[in-house]
């Protein structure tokens, strides 16, 4: 799936499920960004993963995984700089969770952390 090829008609993004910290205006204006390009993405906040791969017409082709950034950005995708922390703020280890925290995270995922007396590490 990682090497998938999507056409669209239009324009089409694939976005990362594990930003418990994305706020609705973050997404908006890094799509309202992505529109104004024909290939974009938001880097995670290691810089290294991608979090939102988008384009305008044509074909999505994701190359989700390991050094996601690097790769998407050799395919001609341009990074897009906003100061968005929570989209951003992927969650792939207990420390990434600690730092969505920090940024502020939404009532389901604070209410699970709650009820499992999660402590960051």
């Amino acid at each position: 799936a990682a090497q998938a090829r999507l056409r669209a008609a239009g324009p089409v993004a694939a976005l990362s499920s594990d930003l418990p910290a994305l706020r609705p205006e973050e997404l908006t204006e890094a799509l309202t960004a992505a529109a104004a390009l024909p290939r974009a993405f938001v880097a995670d906040a290691a810089g290294t993963g991608t979090t939102l791969l988008a384009v305008r017409d044509g074909e999505l082709e994701p190359r989700f995984g390991a050094g996601s950034a690097a790769a998407h950005a050799a395919g001609g995708a341009v990074p897009l700089d906003g100061g968005w922390p929570g989209l951003r703020q992927d969650v792939d280890t207990p420390a990434d969770l600690h730092a969505a925290c920090w940024i502020g995270v939404g009532d389901r995922t604070s209410g699970f952390l709650e009820a499992t007396s999660w402590t960051p590490p």
